[in-house]
């Protein structure tokens, strides 16, 4: 009897590796068909191209353009460096301006050649003031720096009118005005400046110039 159920038992468990074994070589066969037929679909999209275009012939001559690849334009690093360089120069603290001052009660400056009608119109407001620069709170390097840059950049803008606030000096030691002499002494040295005056009240009065640009089609000499 024991015989008998071990015997039944075994042969339950060989019919159930047979099940096992058919499972996996189903599915074995399964993921081949899958294989087969990705391959034949990869192949299908490979030929579209070839089967869409037909037949095509070589070309006996290629026929090809030769270019040249273009340098991108080289940076003026050097022009920069003079710029900088005559910027700096040109506007030295050593530079005494007192005998190109006009005199009068508000001190003004005109190009040798510009007449007192320029300084008078000036004064009165005949150019409108189009752009302004403000000193304040800078050191005198930073201020001789942001002047050049703002002058320059004005005069290629075809700027005519500019304020230049220099500050009455009420904050400084001694209340004494730093920048007010040195503005003056940088102004007479750019040549994009035809003239300055001492700005009206309600511009700045004796806190801020108004500046007078060449015109930008005008090439002044040195000076």
């Amino acid at each position: 009897m024991s015989l008998g159920r071990e015997r039944l038992q075994g042969l339950a468990s060989l019919a159930q590796v047979g099940r096992a074994l058919r499972a996996q070589r189903a599915r074995a066969a399964a993921e081949e068909q899958a294989a087969r037929e990705l391959a034949a679909r990869r192949e299908a999209e490979r030929n579209l191209f070839a089967r869409s275009v037909g037949a095509v012939q070589a070309l006996k001559q290629r026929n090809l353009a030769h270019t040249v690849p273009r340098r991108p334009e080289p940076l003026p690093r050097q022009h920069w460096l003079d710029e900088e360089r005559v910027l700096v120069e040109a506007m030295s603290d050593e530079f005494d301006v007192a005998t190109l001052l006009d005199a009068d009660d508000q001190m003004s400056y005109r190009r040798p050649g510009i007449g007192t009608d320029v300084t008078t119109r000036l004064r009165a407001g005949h150019w409108a003031i189009q752009r302004q620069l403000d000193l304040h709170g800078l050191r005198v390097d930073a201020a001789r720096e942001a002047l050049g840059a703002f002058i320059r950049n004005a005069h290629k803008s075809g700027l005519r009118c500019v304020r230049i606030v220099h500050g009455k000096g009420l904050g400084s030691p001694g209340r004494t005005p730093v920048l007010k002499s040195r503005v003056q002494r940088w102004l007479v040295q750019k040549r994009e400046v035809l003239a300055f005056v001492q700005a009206r009240p309600m511009d700045g009065g004796a806190g801020a110039l108004l500046v007078l640009l060449q015109p930008v089609a005008h090439r002044p000499g040195p000076g």
